[in-house]
């Protein structure tokens, strides 16, 4: 009996030690994981002793430690299939082998939704987009990519559908869309009528035939001619691995199928291109026309080919906030907005990198003192100048413009945005403004602020630059 506790002692601390001591003979393979592994500490930093060097050994060890990918896997693997529960933070183990993306989850569940405010400065920016673009000729459209529990919810843990709520960010959203007039394209509808399950079980994105019947549905709402998918042959090949699949199964991914069209592209990628997920990316196409530029997301890895395809010349932009100089660069005719449903928070953030446009505006002269506008602060950006604030609340009502007088003159219309603040909640009564700086004098510029409407406006603060 002593000589079997032995060698269970034994054996045990040899499993502890494997992990550490394979460190020395085995090389870290990459990770599955969608972000930077922590790097091995050093004892000095700056001429110190670095304090914190034991935990950030610790935090080393766990994300490089021997076979760490195998032992991921099979702990993945044996809570997954056993026990129907994942264990990679960002992954959701639904029924039927689906997963879905923690990241949508309080979109399902209708939970810390965003404020009508919030709501407003998403479709307001939109508006001032769409109208800019509009009075320079080119086109306009914003669309939505639907979160994959949106479509086919009926595979969600038991415990989330229990709770599942149809009050939701995008429905919400429609109303100020329509309101502002802002051109959509309505994928959620689109999607939601077809028979067919168009997204991967194990991916958080659609599949080639939904992203063709996207691009039919945006293509169709620019009146732009193009090629529709909906009877052109396809060949069905098992070969797809999600990104769910990989973050929770490193070793151990599952591929699904995937619809490969027979029909020939006829666009080429301009540069080399590793895949369609770069950050920047530009195609030709000689037998069409026009000019497109589409500031995107992961889910225009899948749509580019069929987007490409239906113009002369496509710049296909991730970067955020966009860059607005960029379509006059590219000579667009056509400007697409697409964002995935469960980033739209993050629109309400960032507006876009844009000059504010001078507005004709009845001013009440009214002044009501520099406390109305908050803390201002300016930033130079290359040749703008960028002002940055906050509205005290009760300035502003839902639909709220904010407008920004420069040296008792010429006045700009300012995005409204959500900031974040030092408790870390949200604040929707921010503002930001692009200004060339050659409008601003060189001894001093006068700011003041304003809130309303073109109608009647009035000062709430002013500040000297």
């Amino acid at each position: 009996m002593k000589k079997l506790q032995v060698l269970y002692i034994t054996a045990f601390f040899a499993a502890c030690l494997v992990p550490s001591l394979g460190m020395a003979v085995t090389k870290q393979e990459a990770s599955s994981e969608n972000r930077r592994l922590a790097e091995f500490p050093e004892l000095k930093k700056e001429n110190e002793i670095n304090t914190r060097w034991l935990p950030e050994a610790g935090e080393y060890f766990q994300e490089h430690f021997a076979f760490r990918n195998e032992l991921v896997t099979a702990n993945a693997l044996l809570n997954g299939k056993i026990f129907g529960v994942s264990t990679a933070d960002g992954v959701i183990q639904g029924t039927d082998n689906w997963l879905y993306y923690k990241d949508s989850l309080e979109d399902y569940l209708g939970e810390e939704l965003l404020s009508e405010r919030s709501l407003f400065n998403i479709a307001h920016t939109l508006a001032m987009m769409q109208e800019t673009l509009n009075e320079k000729g080119v086109q306009f459209l914003f669309t939505v990519a639907p979160n994959k529990n949106s479509l086919y919810g009926e595979n969600m843990p038991y415990y989330d559908s229990l709770k599942v709520s149809s009050d939701k960010n995008l429905v919400n959203l429609q109303k100020y869309l329509r309101q502002e007039q802002v051109s959509y394209g309505d994928l959620y509808e689109t999607l939601s009528e077809e028979k067919e399950v168009l997204y991967h079980k194990r991916d958080s994105h659609w599949n080639n035939k939904g992203a063709a019947v996207a691009a039919d549905t945006l293509l169709s709402s620019l009146k732009k001619e193009h090629v529709s998918y909906k009877e052109e042959p396809y060949t069905i090949k098992t070969d797809f691995t999600g990104d769910l699949d990989e973050m929770l199964y490193p070793l151990a991914t599952t591929p699904e199928e995937e619809v490969y069209y027979d029909r020939q592209t006829t666009f080429a990628y301009v540069g080399e291109v590793v895949s369609n997920f770069d950050p920047k990316i530009t195609t030709v196409n000689p037998v069409k026309e026009g000019s497109l530029v589409m500031f995107r997301d992961s889910f225009g890895n899948a749509l580019l080919p069929f987007m490409a395809d239906a113009y002369s010349s496509a710049y296909f932009s991730r970067g955020v906030p966009y860059q607005m100089s960029e379509v006059d660069e590219k000579n667009a005719d056509t400007v697409i907005v697409e964002r995935a449903e469960r980033f739209l928070p993050e629109m309400a953030q960032s507006p876009p990198i844009m000059e504010g446009p001078e507005c004709q505006v009845n001013v009440t002269e009214e002044d009501t003192g520099p406390a109305g506008a908050g803390a201002v602060q300016c930033e130079i950006q290359g040749n703008l100048e960028k002002i940055t604030g906050c509205i005290e609340e009760k300035y502003l009502d839902i639909d709220s413009r904010i407008y920004i007088r420069l040296n008792h003159d010429k006045i700009y219309e300012a995005f409204p945005m959500d900031v974040s603040t030092e408790d870390g909640k949200t604040d929707s009564s921010g503002f930001c403004l692009y200004l060339d700086r050659s409008l601003l004098a060189a001894d001093g510029n006068q700011i003041e602020i304003l809130t309303g409407n073109k109608d009647s406006a009035r000062i709430i603060g002013g500040l000297t630059l």
